[in-house]
């Protein structure tokens, strides 16, 4: 690779190093937080407080970071990172700052009067940001001072920023265009954010259409006289959208905030022909009027009492028991595999919840075509919102495209000629003739429809999106990189990444659901071993999408256990011990890519390799005992070793027990980490491991990381023994299981299963400090494992997980 080619591929964003959030509101907060769980300084700006400290208002803020959920933090004690501040005192701390991002209330006179304060104090070279939701940026940059014009724009986070990954990038006819590349590789690569470049028009893209599709489902409802509940069920994941459907949804935004987005689509949209339906249902108005703003208040379309949920009932004014059933006939219609089949059905139905869905897909579509001129450069920016900012598994051009872009054109056209649209405005031209006709669809390979230039257009050449490898396709979109298959069986793939990329670092990804370790994939991973050190540099285990792994494949376990019992399983217990060990021992780094899910055996997989690549969001742990098992694949064996090593690391007189501890009563209570940062205070990643923002860039990061590791002369580790707490780690390890079990925390059989986690874990019936090696702790592992599957108890647990994914307790 030549230096070019390599400052290319690898180019990112590190001018942007200190943060400062001004506004410390619910959203300024969350962004600071995510600031932190980045890595990057961050300054949160509020006024003076009143009484007590200046920086009061910050700093309660600040603390009430802690206790949010979902949790903005990746771990609670990074509050401590956020450095509270107020306009009167800490203007000079601005100087530091390379990104200002305000985030106070959407007031033009407010932020003028921020800007002026601001101005002076800020770096020459800062870039200044406003996240408002609704006002035009335009108007914003003609209140600033003109040298801060071309260093200002719109960068719009969604709530909550931690977790949602749109941000809409907002530029005005001032800003510079190096300053938006700079700030999209920003965003990009270390906040890890899926950014959409939206016109400043009102409420961008991810709200102008997201909020019209919910407007649309409100009048449909009405015209269909559907309940909310029944609504929330068909405009959820049936529909492939937010579990939470739509009045849920609402309900978690918070009405007010919702009426406070549709007000600005009624007052700066005076044109749109959608116009009439830009209301507020009264019913929803006078919740609002009643202090209803749903899930902030307790009460809004739903509220919780006892157990029951229940539901606002507009006849009644009150609130009644909520029936979430849906007409089984639309149910099945909604499980037809095939797009096109499965609009025609819902279309041509003669039931009113299927007729439903057909008007609130055929409404977005709709919608979507006439504005996207208006509103984005290209098709692909629109469905990325949808699906980034609102959860949407597809994009609505994505959905029409997928159902036949033709058929589906022509039938908006008949609907609009009827009467039963809620615009009578046709189509654009583009949709219903010229290129996009003849190309079926707005996605192709040539790229997304741009309506404004005629044309079909590119990804984004940002050097940042050449680190993506395995970015989700949108419909229609095909994927320019070409890997090499090495090896492929039903289980497995083995693959390697094209130039520029290493070429030398064999990949292996699992083709199991959920990538659970299956018999297939633990033959897999040692032809992928064997593959690596007969020919290549380096191994990485990574997969196509999330999760890492959900664990050893029950599904294959049970049966055999069922037809010829333990002395059938063992064997498949030891190939896993053996998988681990193999990888923990190989002549070449294993490298394991982490994202989503790595519980189970998927953690005992992961803690074996030479070194992990983990995305933010990853959730590790080892929970077997939701299962009535312990951890059978290395799991208790590592956590031994890996306790000892910590010991012989840090001061020579602490007790291995104040190590071991940890481990044993993560995996006792069968606790998953909250994100990498927390899986590394639990244990399962090192402090050398490294964390990534943006999922789509961890393979990049771990293939070239496992070459690193190959080219500094890797070697594996040397077997050797170690020392376990014995039978007096057991007893005081016991003590602490009895106080949870009588304070009601663990059942009586969580009880049993954990006294067999810290026996293993402390190395059996043993002196303190007795030295011990990986097999004897595999071999106290592989009999723990197999007389608790032996155990009605541990059968009924595994059972009732097959059926229902749900844990039993008994």
């Amino acid at each position: 690779m030549t230096s070019s080619s390599a400052s290319a591929v690898t180019g990112s964003a590190r001018t942007l190093r200190r943060v400062a959030v001004c506004g410390a509101g619910v959203m300024g907060a969350q962004i600071a937080a995510h600031c932190v769980n980045a890595g990057i300084p961050v300054v949160l700006f509020d006024l003076p407080a009143r009484e007590g400290p200046k920086s009061g208002i910050a700093i309660r803020a600040i603390a009430n970071l802690r206790k949010m959920n979902p949790a903005p933090l990746g771990t609670p004690d990074l509050a401590e990172l956020i450095e509270p501040a107020n306009y009167e005192d800490n203007l000079d701390r601005l100087a530091d700052c390379d990104l200002v991002i305000e985030a106070i209330a959407e007031r033009l006179d407010w932020k003028q009067d921020l800007y002026r304060k601001i101005g002076p104090a800020l770096n020459p070279h800062a870039i200044i940001a406003s996240n408002t939701s609704g006002l035009s940026i335009t108007s914003l940059a003609d209140v600033l001072p003109e040298a801060l014009r071309p260093r200002f724009c719109g960068v719009h986070f969604f709530n909550p920023p931690r977790y949602m990954s749109l941000v809409e990038l907002i530029p005005t006819k001032y800003t510079q265009p190096e300053l938006l590349d700079t700030l999209e590789t920003f965003l990009v690569s270390q906040l890890g954010k899926g950014v959409v470049r939206a016109k400043d028009t009102p409420n961008f893209i991810g709200n102008r259409i997201g909020v019209f599709g919910i407007l649309s489902v409100f009048e449909q409802a009405n015209r269909f006289s559907l309940t909310y509940e029944q609504v929330d069920e068909l405009t959820g994941t049936r529909l492939g959208r937010a579990k939470s459907g739509t009045y849920r949804t609402a309900d978690v935004v918070g009405l007010d905030t919702l009426a406070h987005v549709i007000r600005t689509m009624q007052d700066q949209l005076p044109d749109d022909s959608f116009k009439a339906h830009f209301g507020l249902p009264p019913e929803v108005q006078g919740l609002i009027d009643a202090g209803a703003l749903g899930q902030k208040t307790g009460a809004g379309f739903f509220r919780k009492k006892g157990r029951e949920i229940q539901r606002f009932d507009a006849q009644q004014r009150d609130y009644v028991a909520a029936d979430q059933k849906i007409d089984p006939d639309v149910a099945a219609i909604l499980a037809v595999r095939d797009p096109a089949e499965r609009l025609r059905q819902l279309r041509e139905s003669d039931k009113p919840q299927a007729q439903f869905v057909w008007a609130v897909l055929r409404d977005t579509f709709h919608y979507s075509a006439i504005h996207l001129q208006d509103i984005a450069d290209n098709a692909r920016q629109l469905d990325l919102a949808l699906k980034w900012g609102f959860g949407h598994k597809q994009g609505p051009f994505e959905i029409w495209q997928a159902a036949g872009w033709r058929q589906v054109a022509e039938w908006i056209n008949q609907d609009i000629q009827d009467g039963k649209t809620l615009s009578s405005q046709a189509l654009p031209d583009w949709a219903t003739r010229g290129p996009v006709w003849e190309a079926q669809g707005v996605h192709t390979a040539a790229g997304s429809w741009n309506p404004s230039q005629s044309r079909f257009e590119g990804r984004s050449e940002l050097a940042v999106y050449q680190r993506h490898i395995g970015t989700p396709l949108l419909v229609g979109e095909v994927d320019a990189l070409e890997t090499r298959t090495v090896f492929e069986d039903e289980s497995v793939r083995c693959w390697t990444l094209p130039a520029p990329h290493p070429q030398d670092v064999l990949i292996v990804s699992f083709k199991t659901k959920m990538h659970t370790l299956s018999p297939g994939v633990v033959t897999g991973v040692f032809k992928a071993v064997e593959l690596a050190e007969a020919s290549y540099q380096a191994l990485v285990i990574a997969q196509d999408g999330d999760p890492f792994s959900a664990g050893a494949d029950l599904k294959a376990i049970l049966p055999l256990f069922e037809k010829e019992g333990v002395a059938a399983v063992e064997p498949v217990e030891r190939a896993m011990q053996d998988m681990v060990l193999r990888i923990r021992y190989a002549q070449v780094p294993v490298v394991a890519a982490v994202a989503g899910l790595a519980l189970g055996g998927g953690c005992e997989l992961a803690v074996h390799c030479a070194h992990r690549v983990a995305h933010f969001e990853s959730y590790i742990g080892l929970v077997e005992v939701g299962v009535g098992l312990v951890p059978g694949a290395g799991g208790l064996a590592y956590s031994a070793r890996r306790s000892a090593e910590l010991q012989a690391m840090g001061a020579p007189d602490a007790p291995l027990l104040a190590y071991l501890k940890r481990f044993a009563l993560a995996i006792a209570s069968a606790q998953v980490s909250r994100s990498a940062l927390d899986a590394r205070q639990l244990g399962f990643l090192k402090e050398s491991d490294t964390i990534v923002m943006n999922r789509q860039e961890l393979v990049f990061v771990a293939v070239r990381q496992a070459q690193a590791l190959a080219s500094a002369g890797w070697r594996a580790p040397l077997p050797r023994r170690f020392p376990v707490a014995g039978r007096d780690g057991i007893a005081t390890l016991k003590a602490q299981l009895v106080n949870m079990k009588e304070g009601g925390f663990i059942s009586e059989y969580d009880f049993h299963i954990a006294e067999k986690v810290v026996t293993v874990i402390c190395g059996g019936d043993v002196d303190p400090g007795s030295l011990v090696d990986e097999a004897w702790m595999m071999a106290q592992e592989r009999q723990a494992f197999l007389e608790l599957l032996n155990t009605p108890k541990t059968q009924e647990r595994i059972t009732g997980m097959l059926t229902t994914g749900k844990p039993v307790r008994n």
